[in-house]
């Protein structure tokens, strides 16, 4: 147990926001926090291991790795560093720290406190009524759970939570599992990030992943980075970046926020990043208000239309267009006639020569890449802008060759993966009709409930049960009060986890604390040492095995786990043998490559030095769509537009912080030293509203139902946003997103489109 205060927001300084990203410091920073959490020796164990072939994949980001023969000794960056060592830490929560602290306790401290107690120890029950977590044995502890689920009167009460962290392994067995006791409830933290990418892409292309390589960024003549921050959320994307540099590629960056990553690179392994100037990312930086993405290429896909015209057969690719594409005429009536260059301009808040640039370019480039994150899909109208960037490459046939493609960058280590093993309410009958004949029973045909509707279930009462495998489902999701409302109206939680967080002090009416393996620890079962796979954002599959020993004796697998509680809850009916997945992986392996599409052979494939990769048929340019074309579409124009006096805030993540957790109270790219609980304001937007740098203020979410939510007691930072815009890290601004604003379509949260209005503190304090 690690005894610390509380961080003290009253320190918080500002400085200048950075021009570069890495370096040197990014090297002193990742030791600095591997050896305050745990021993030099361990440190070095971790590092060396951490992306190797026959190491451990990192649990942060999905961002794939070179060739093994082509990895660096130190592949990993600074952030993955320090999630490793986050994990791999000496400090340890065990049951004297529940005697110590009560849930309601645990439920006023932070992310970051939580974060730092170290890793769970041994299963932990809180009982009705009770104030404090206990110990329980695991046969008890998987009883009581077994029990709870067999007396749902419906299997549709119970959810299947799972974040990104999660191994193919485990994952194929959560949803056989849940699927087996009846019920296709299986919500995914992709459901938060990236469903709207999913969405877009298997209506327009037939299929919801990327189609792109590491071979085909570097080859590429021009990569757009689009509503991504890849020095802090994926740095490892930025020595690709700089090898699509090396080779004469350009980079276009598309954000509203000048990122130090995407500014100049200085490579921490390479001279020229630590005694050099290092690389210039960015030949273009466009600053867009947050949700113009739409807008910028509608105006780029006119641009090429009307250059067309001027050109016939020299801009498009025609023969493309007509042997593998449909819509493409009203794609381009539509845009023609509705085409506002002012509205365009006023949605982006760029200027036409800005865009025109970008449009010289692509005109000059053979190969495009457009890669993109969370700035394109938590809006309303994700969906939409990614089918019009879609659109794009499809005008120049920049799909399925090479140096071309669609890149969604996932930003959690297996969230792909566990999508393609079933994790998925909504899974296409093909899978559970596979599913169902290898195992013998009928899978369940309606489809189950995703993230958001799994709150509103649990709120209504129509979900009773809850069980969360990996990651922190209260601090992931919008809406913070009604998720936690709805949590606490459960018969039981159950958490699967590796470290405490906030989900673990937000219980139903009986909780259960799971502690179990991390992607670091050595796993040895009744058949000897196992490994698991992952896939990486690029369909690259690949072995993960466990290097360390595990941090208590009492910690079960993932594997382990859902084994003995399938068992348990339905027993031989289907004759699924739970017993022998967990003494043995590549039993569950063997199965996978019976039931998911390109995993035959899948134990033998697996071995070989650096996995395979899955097969695309957007790469062949076959699209399983119902046309069996690429798809244009017809995308609305859309702006948001901000009340007088107003502003649009995006959420967005510090760089010392790694999904919901932070591993530090800084924010060292942007200035921000001590503190959270910042919102960084144009200065220009500052002085218009009568507000100053360094002033206290609320957050104000305002809605069209006229609702409105309050995050307390934020210190304005001027930054240089775009003019009536606003960033704040979450999840601290949560709160401020009602579960019912979600992108249509995908059902994502809309943290990216929040229109705020900025109170100060002191008015609240005297209204």
């Amino acid at each position: 147990m690690r005894d610390f205060d509380e961080p003290d927001e009253g320190e918080l300084s500002v400085s200048a926001p950075k021009t570069w990203a890495t370096g040197a410091p990014a090297v002193v920073h990742a030791l600095k926090y591997a050896l305050g959490q745990t021993s030099p020796k361990r440190t070095a164990l971790t590092l060396l291991n951490i992306n190797q072939a026959k190491g451990f994949d990192c649990p942060g980001c999905a961002w794939p790795e070179p060739a093994p023969g082509q990895r660096h000794r130190n592949e990993y960056c600074e952030n993955g560093a320090k999630h490793i060592s986050d994990e791999a830490t000496s400090h340890r929560v065990t049951a004297e720290f529940f005697r110590q602290h009560s849930v309601d306790e645990l439920s006023r401290r932070s992310d970051y406190w939580l974060n730092q107690q170290g890793r769970l120890t041994e299963p932990m029950v809180l009982r009705e009524g009770a104030t404090h977590y206990e110990p329980i044995g695991w046969d008890e502890a998987l009883d009581l759970l077994a029990d709870e689920l067999r007396a749902l009167d419906h299997p549709d009460e119970a959810l299947f939570y799972t974040s990104g962290r999660l191994a193919n392994e485990p994952a194929f067995l959560l949803q056989l599992f849940a699927r087996a006791f009846g019920t296709n409830n299986l919500p995914d933290c992709s459901n938060m990030c990236h469903e709207s990418s999913g969405s877009a892409l298997g209506e327009t292309l037939g299929i919801g992943k990327g189609s792109v390589s590491l071979d085909d960024l570097y080859d590429s003549d021009l990569v757009f980075v689009v509503g991504q921050n890849p020095g802090t959320n994926h740095p490892r994307m930025l020595s690709a970046l700089e090898e699509t540099k090396r080779r004469g590629g350009q980079v276009v960056a598309v954000n509203p926020l000048p990122e130090a990553g995407l500014l100049r690179f200085k490579h921490p392994q390479k001279a020229r990043g630590v005694i050099g100037r290092g690389t210039d990312i960015a030949d273009q930086f466009l600053q867009i208000r947050p949700g113009g993405d739409l807008a910028l290429f509608q105006a780029l896909n006119l641009l090429l239309l009307e250059a067309e015209d001027k050109e016939p057969g020299t801009v498009l690719d025609r023969e493309f267009i007509e042997a593998h594409t449909t819509g493409y005429d009203a794609f381009a009536e539509q845009l023609r006639a509705t085409t506002s260059w002012d509205a365009v301009l006023q949605a982006t808040g760029l200027s036409r020569d800005e865009i025109e640039q970008v449009h010289e370019r692509v005109l000059k480039s053979r190969s495009v890449i457009v890669c993109w994150a969370m700035g394109l899909t938590q809006h309303k109208h994700g969906v939409p802008t990614i089918r019009e960037v879609v659109n794009f490459l499809l005008l120049r046939g920049n799909i399925g060759r090479p140096g071309a493609g669609v890149c969604p960058v996932r930003g959690h280590s297996n969230v792909q993966g566990d999508r393609t093993m079933g994790i998925w309410e909504r899974m296409p009958q093909a899978f559970m009709d596979r599913l169902g004949k290898e195992f013998r029973f009928s899978a369940p045909t309606r489809h189950g409930l995703d993230s958001v509707d799994s709150i509103r279930a649990m709120r209504d009462g129509r979900a009773k049960l809850f069980v969360g495998v990996a990651g922190n489902f209260v601090r992931a999701t919008p809406d913070s009060d009604a998720t936690e409302r709805a949590l606490r109206n459960c018969r039981l939680t159950a958490h699967i986890s590796t470290k405490l967080n906030r989900s673990h002090a937000v219980c139903g009416r009986t909780a259960l604390i799971l502690p179990t393996l991390g992607r670091s620890d050595r796993d040895v079962q009744a058949g000897g040492e196992q490994f698991m796979t992952v896939e990486d954002s690029m369909s690259e599959v690949h072995a993960t095995r466990g290097r360390l020993a595990p941090a208590s004796e009492h910690l079960l697998s993932e594997v382990s786990i859902i084994s003995r509680l399938a068992d348990r809850v339905l027993g031989s009916q289907p004759d699924i043998p739970w017993a022998d997945f967990e003494a043995d992986y590549d039993l569950v392996r063997d199965r996978i490559a019976q039931v998911v599409e390109g995993f035959q052979d899948f134990n033998e494939r697996v071995r070989q030095p650096g996995g395979f990769r899955l097969p695309n048929p957007v790469n062949e340019r076959v699209f399983r769509t119902p046309s069996g074309k690429a798809v244009f579409t017809v995308n609305d124009f859309t702006m948001l537009e901000a009340p007088k006096g107003h502003l649009v805030l995006q959420t967005l993540r510090s760089h010392d912080q790694w999904n919901t957790i932070p591993y530090a109270m800084d924010d060292r790219y942007r200035g921000i030293k001590g503190g959270r609980r910042v919102v960084l304001v144009n200065p220009a937007d500052l002085a218009d509203l009568g507000l100053t740098d360094g002033g206290l203020v609320d957050l104000v979410s305002v809605w069209t139902d006229g609702s409105e939510r309050r995050a307390e007691s934020f210190r304005l930072v001027g930054y240089p946003t775009p003019p009536g815009s606003a960033a704040a890290y979450y999840p601290e601004t949560n709160v401020l997103v009602p579960l019912d604003s979600v992108a249509d379509i995908s059902n994502t949260p809309t943290s990216k489109a929040v229109i705020v209005r900025l109170e100060r503190a002191a008015e609240r304090a005297t209204a």
